[in-house]
């Protein structure tokens, strides 16, 4: 059953979120430097062994999506159309522009924008097909402009295939784990080295990205999925099945997953409680989110809505629902916020727009979702006539003089004393 507890038990709630990285870390390191010594061979190997493939390559024909496309229910095409466009413009809106300033007489400087060469989408494939990741990972990369688009699944349903299908993606492999972060992070014959890797998987996916960040690009390392809800200030304008089927919501995706419900209310906390047992007796998904519930969710009875945002902000969430825009002031790091009783979180997963592949277990202190930013180089310009570097030849040559750099301020006056 969800507990109540009361601000005390954060501090446990925070530990608990403590990942199994090192432990990880261990197991998928041999798997990293096989990929990287042995390329397709051992790939295709762990392929086989993990992900069922039973074919000579990981690598699946455009055909084959564009016949997954086909196959697709008219209603799950216009979905998919409906949401994409969301996405999309939401996708351009984050994308960085070029710019140019005249900082001084004689001085332009700008910034250039250039897309990634090569990117790869991570999608799992273990419990629920998630073709919505793939759009999240993907749009934003054709956005920017990325020339290959690549993208991998363990065990791709028809559903997946049809959505790279429908975005036509470039490359799709079946593939996955810490034998796919390799491939893509190595390069090898079949697969193509990307510059980023994006998108969210198990803890050993986790943990590959995390060994071989610098040796390719990340986008985050991401643990289970989380969301927190900061209840309404007058438990009268809260509605207790409305805050259970959001907790519920984020609870069935795994039995890692968290739910945290901060309330000034026991009348409304208890409410929620009952709620949540109620519709966990008729969730197809019960077996999964129930055990989340126990182990990881909670209704914490807090004393004030400042005191809620100021927790809230404690646990960075990966999702924040908050009652209304007057607390934003108030909220300083979460992955991305739902405001009102009609943003539920579920419209953000598929179809509003703001990317769902978002900072978990604590990273959203550190960054926001996925962008489109992520997909490519901000290059920085200078251009500068004589009198423009003259004016500041005594302040660059008395630096690098202080630095010990003495070429660098000949650099200058080898130009500006002739």
């Amino acid at each position: 059953m969800l507990r109540i507890l009361d601000t005390s038990a954060v501090p446990r709630l925070l530990a608990r979120r403590a990942s199994r990285m090192t432990e990880a870390e261990t197991l998928v390191r041999p798997i990293l430097e096989a990929v990287r010594t042995r390329g397709d061979k051992a790939l295709t190997e762990y392929a086989r062994t993990f992900d069922g493939l039973d074919a000579p390559t990981v690598a699946l024909p455009a055909a084959a999506l564009e016949a997954a496309y086909k196959a697709l229910d008219p209603s799950l095409r216009l979905a998919l159309k409906r949401a994409s466009a969301n996405i999309r413009a939401y996708a351009k809106l984050q994308l960085p522009t070029a710019k140019q300033a005249t900082l001084a007489p004689g001085l332009k400087t700008g910034q250039l924008i250039r897309p990634l060469d090569t990117v790869a989408a991570y999608i799992p494939g273990g419990r629920y097909p998630l073709p919505s990741t793939l759009m999240m990972t993907v749009i934003p990369a054709q956005v920017a402009g990325v020339e290959t688009i690549c993208a991998c699944s363990p065990k791709p349903a028809g559903a997946v295939l049809g959505t790279a299908g429908f975005l036509k993606v470039n490359r799709f492999f079946r593939m996955g784990g810490a034998h796919a972060i390799a491939a893509f992070a190595y390069g090898t014959k079949t697969v193509p080295r990307a510059d980023r890797i994006v998108g969210p998987g198990s803890i050993y996916v986790a943990a590959a990205k995390k060994l071989l960040a610098g040796e390719t690009g990340i986008d985050f390392v991401a643990g289970p999925t989380e969301i927190l809800i900061i209840a309404p200030e007058k438990a009268s304008a809260a509605n207790p099945r409305w805050l259970a089927a959001d907790m519920l919501a984020q609870a069935e995706h795994d039995t890692d997953a968290s739910a945290i419900l901060l309330t000034r209310s026991k009348q409304l906390a208890a409410a929620v409680v009952k709620e949540v047992e109620r519709q966990l007796a008729v969730l197809p998904t019960a077996a999964v989110a129930r055990k989340a519930i126990e182990r990881n969710s909670a209704v914490i009875l807090v004393s004030s809505l400042a005191e809620a945002a100021e927790i809230s902000n404690r646990f960075a969430p990966e999702h924040l629902s908050i009652p209304d825009r007057s607390l934003l002031p108030a909220i300083r790091h979460a992955g991305s916020v739902f405001i009102g009783p009609f943003s539920t979180e579920a419209a953000g997963d598929y179809a509003s727009g703001p990317n769902h592949v978002l900072p978990t277990s604590g990273a959203a202190r550190l960054r926001g979702g996925l962008s489109t930013a992520d997909y490519v180089k901000v290059i920085s310009t200078q251009e500068l006539n004589l009198p423009a570097l003259k004016r500041l030849a005594p302040s660059v040559t008395t630096l690098a003089r202080a630095e010990g750099l003495e070429a660098h301020a000949r650099s200058v006056e080898v130009r500006t004393n002739g």
